[in-house]
Protein backbone atom coordinates (compact mmCIF):
# COMPACT_ATOMS: atom_id res chain seq x y z
CA UNK A 1 0.00 0.00 0.00
CA UNK A 2 3.09 1.88 0.50
CA UNK A 3 3.91 1.93 -2.79
CA UNK A 4 0.80 2.82 -4.39
CA UNK A 5 0.71 6.12 -2.53
CA UNK A 6 4.55 6.70 -3.57
CA UNK A 7 3.46 5.89 -7.05
CA UNK A 8 0.25 8.11 -6.87
CA UNK A 9 2.51 11.10 -4.93
CA UNK A 10 5.70 10.79 -8.14
CA UNK A 11 2.57 11.10 -10.81
CA UNK A 12 0.81 13.95 -8.71
CA UNK A 13 4.59 15.57 -8.49
CA UNK A 14 4.83 15.27 -12.69
CA UNK A 15 1.39 16.80 -12.98
CA UNK A 16 2.26 19.50 -10.66
CA UNK A 17 5.29 20.24 -12.23
CA UNK A 18 4.18 20.58 -15.70
CA UNK A 19 1.26 22.73 -14.68
CA UNK A 20 2.97 25.19 -13.05
CA UNK A 21 5.87 25.36 -16.01
CA UNK A 22 3.39 25.58 -18.86
CA UNK A 23 0.95 28.12 -16.57
CA UNK A 24 3.55 30.79 -17.09
CA UNK A 25 2.64 30.25 -20.92
CA UNK A 26 -0.02 32.89 -19.85
CA UNK A 27 2.16 35.83 -19.35
CA UNK A 28 3.48 35.40 -22.54
CA UNK A 29 0.30 34.80 -24.15
CA UNK A 30 -0.66 38.34 -22.58
CA UNK A 31 2.75 39.73 -23.36
CA UNK A 32 2.67 38.72 -27.06
CA UNK A 33 -1.07 39.64 -27.63
CA UNK A 34 -0.44 43.01 -26.43
CA UNK A 35 2.35 43.56 -28.60
CA UNK A 36 0.36 42.31 -31.57
CA UNK A 37 -1.70 45.27 -31.05
CA UNK A 38 0.45 47.85 -30.20
CA UNK A 39 2.10 46.99 -33.49
CA UNK A 40 -1.15 46.98 -35.75
CA UNK A 41 -2.83 50.14 -34.73
CA UNK A 42 0.47 51.87 -33.34
CA UNK A 43 2.71 51.66 -36.11
CA UNK A 44 0.12 49.72 -38.76
CA UNK A 45 2.58 46.40 -39.13
CA UNK A 46 1.54 43.17 -38.14
CA UNK A 47 3.52 39.67 -38.34
CA UNK A 48 1.53 36.37 -39.05
CA UNK A 49 3.99 34.69 -37.00
CA UNK A 50 3.12 36.39 -33.55
CA UNK A 51 -0.51 36.39 -34.00
CA UNK A 52 0.31 32.55 -34.53
CA UNK A 53 2.57 32.62 -31.74
CA UNK A 54 -0.01 33.61 -29.17
CA UNK A 55 -2.52 31.30 -30.29
CA UNK A 56 -0.07 28.43 -30.50
CA UNK A 57 1.01 29.43 -26.35
CA UNK A 58 -2.43 29.06 -25.36
CA UNK A 59 -3.26 25.95 -27.23
CA UNK A 60 0.15 24.30 -25.32
CA UNK A 61 -1.04 25.85 -22.02
CA UNK A 62 -4.42 24.06 -21.99
CA UNK A 63 -3.50 21.09 -23.18
CA UNK A 64 -0.17 20.77 -20.75
CA UNK A 65 -2.08 21.93 -17.57
CA UNK A 66 -5.08 19.34 -17.95
CA UNK A 67 -3.66 17.24 -15.75
CA UNK A 68 -2.81 19.86 -13.00
CA UNK A 69 -5.94 21.21 -12.92
CA UNK A 70 -7.66 17.50 -12.40
CA UNK A 71 -5.48 17.12 -9.60
CA UNK A 72 -6.45 20.28 -8.10
CA UNK A 73 -10.02 19.30 -8.90
CA UNK A 74 -10.76 22.39 -11.30
CA UNK A 75 -12.58 20.74 -13.75
CA UNK A 76 -16.54 21.01 -14.50
CA UNK A 77 -18.47 18.81 -12.35
CA UNK A 78 -22.01 18.93 -11.47
CA UNK A 79 -21.19 17.74 -7.75
CA UNK A 80 -25.20 18.35 -5.75
CA UNK A 81 -24.36 15.10 -4.64
CA UNK A 82 -20.40 14.32 -4.70
CA UNK A 83 -19.72 17.84 -2.11
CA UNK A 84 -21.32 16.38 0.95
CA UNK A 85 -20.23 12.98 0.42
CA UNK A 86 -17.82 11.42 2.75
CA UNK A 87 -14.38 10.12 1.59
CA UNK A 88 -15.12 6.93 0.85
CA UNK A 89 -18.47 8.08 -1.40
CA UNK A 90 -16.14 10.39 -3.18
CA UNK A 91 -13.42 7.32 -3.58
CA UNK A 92 -16.05 5.17 -5.21
CA UNK A 93 -17.40 7.78 -7.62
CA UNK A 94 -14.28 9.20 -8.58
CA UNK A 95 -12.80 5.24 -8.99
CA UNK A 96 -16.29 4.49 -11.57
CA UNK A 97 -15.39 7.97 -12.83
CA UNK A 98 -11.89 7.31 -14.08
CA UNK A 99 -12.32 3.42 -14.87
CA UNK A 100 -15.62 4.12 -17.18
CA UNK A 101 -15.38 7.73 -18.44
CA UNK A 102 -11.94 9.27 -17.90
CA UNK A 103 -9.94 6.35 -19.26
CA UNK A 104 -12.10 5.61 -22.53
CA UNK A 105 -12.15 9.10 -23.03
CA UNK A 106 -8.25 9.45 -23.38
CA UNK A 107 -8.02 6.46 -25.07
CA UNK A 108 -10.66 7.21 -28.00
CA UNK A 109 -8.01 11.30 -27.88
CA UNK A 110 -5.18 8.89 -27.84
CA UNK A 111 -5.91 6.57 -30.87
CA UNK A 112 -7.86 8.78 -33.43
CA UNK A 113 -5.00 11.53 -32.63
CA UNK A 114 -2.19 9.68 -33.20
CA UNK A 115 -2.25 9.21 -37.05
CA UNK A 116 -3.12 12.91 -37.41
CA UNK A 117 -0.13 14.11 -35.00
CA UNK A 118 2.38 11.64 -37.08
CA UNK A 119 1.37 12.66 -40.14
CA UNK A 120 1.74 16.39 -38.88
CA UNK A 121 5.38 14.96 -38.22
CA UNK A 122 5.89 13.43 -41.60
CA UNK A 123 5.31 16.43 -43.65
CA UNK A 124 7.08 18.86 -40.79
CA UNK A 125 3.73 20.86 -41.16
CA UNK A 126 3.57 24.86 -40.68
CA UNK A 127 1.08 27.44 -40.06
CA UNK A 128 -1.44 27.82 -42.80
CA UNK A 129 -1.04 31.46 -42.83
CA UNK A 130 2.38 32.61 -45.20
CA UNK A 131 4.19 34.11 -43.28
CA UNK A 132 3.23 32.58 -40.24
CA UNK A 133 5.05 29.77 -37.53
CA UNK A 134 7.56 26.63 -38.59
CA UNK A 135 6.30 23.87 -36.80
CA UNK A 136 2.31 23.15 -36.15
CA UNK A 137 3.67 19.86 -35.79
CA UNK A 138 5.16 20.41 -32.26
CA UNK A 139 2.12 22.19 -31.13
CA UNK A 140 -0.06 18.94 -32.48
CA UNK A 141 1.91 16.80 -30.52
CA UNK A 142 0.21 18.31 -27.09
CA UNK A 143 -2.67 16.21 -28.17
CA UNK A 144 -0.70 13.74 -27.09
CA UNK A 145 0.98 15.32 -24.34
CA UNK A 146 -2.51 15.88 -22.93
CA UNK A 147 -4.06 12.76 -23.23
CA UNK A 148 -0.52 11.27 -21.22
CA UNK A 149 -0.96 13.76 -19.11
CA UNK A 150 -4.96 13.69 -17.98
CA UNK A 151 -3.80 9.50 -17.72
CA UNK A 152 -1.54 9.95 -15.19
CA UNK A 153 -3.70 11.89 -13.13
CA UNK A 154 -6.21 9.50 -13.64
CA UNK A 155 -4.06 6.43 -12.24
CA UNK A 156 -3.42 8.78 -9.55
CA UNK A 157 -7.04 9.59 -8.89
CA UNK A 158 -7.28 5.15 -9.09
CA UNK A 159 -5.08 4.78 -6.33
CA UNK A 160 -6.54 7.47 -3.99
CA UNK A 161 -9.54 5.53 -4.26
CA UNK A 162 -7.99 2.61 -3.71
CA UNK A 163 -6.24 3.81 -0.57
CA UNK A 164 -9.59 4.97 0.79
CA UNK A 165 -11.30 2.35 0.47
CA UNK A 166 -8.42 -0.15 1.59
CA UNK A 167 -8.86 2.21 5.07
CA UNK A 168 -5.20 3.72 4.23
CA UNK A 169 -6.02 7.44 3.76
CA UNK A 170 -2.90 8.22 5.40
CA UNK A 171 -1.25 7.11 2.64
CA UNK A 172 -2.78 9.34 0.01
CA UNK A 173 -0.50 12.00 -0.96
CA UNK A 174 -1.16 16.05 0.59
CA UNK A 175 -1.55 16.59 -3.52
CA UNK A 176 -4.53 14.81 -3.53
CA UNK A 177 -5.97 14.77 -0.02
CA UNK A 178 -9.83 15.43 0.29
CA UNK A 179 -10.62 18.50 2.39
CA UNK A 180 -11.59 18.41 5.76
CA UNK A 181 -14.56 20.50 4.54
CA UNK A 182 -18.25 20.06 2.98
CA UNK A 183 -16.00 20.88 -0.52
CA UNK A 184 -14.38 18.83 -2.76
CA UNK A 185 -11.40 20.64 -3.02
CA UNK A 186 -8.22 18.93 -2.68
CA UNK A 187 -5.86 20.27 -0.04
CA UNK A 188 -3.04 21.30 -2.32
CA UNK A 189 0.97 21.98 -0.83
CA UNK A 190 3.82 22.63 -2.66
Amino acid sequence: MRALGRLASVLCAINAFIGVVFSWFALGIVLVCFTVVVQRYVFSVSHLWMQDLYIWLNGAMFTAVAGYALMLDRHVRVDIFYRPASFRRKAVVDLVGVVFFLMPFVWVVSAYSLKFVSRSWQYQEGSANVGGMPGLYVLKSFILAFAVLIALQGVAMILRSVLILGGREDLVPDRIRYSKSDDATPEVTA
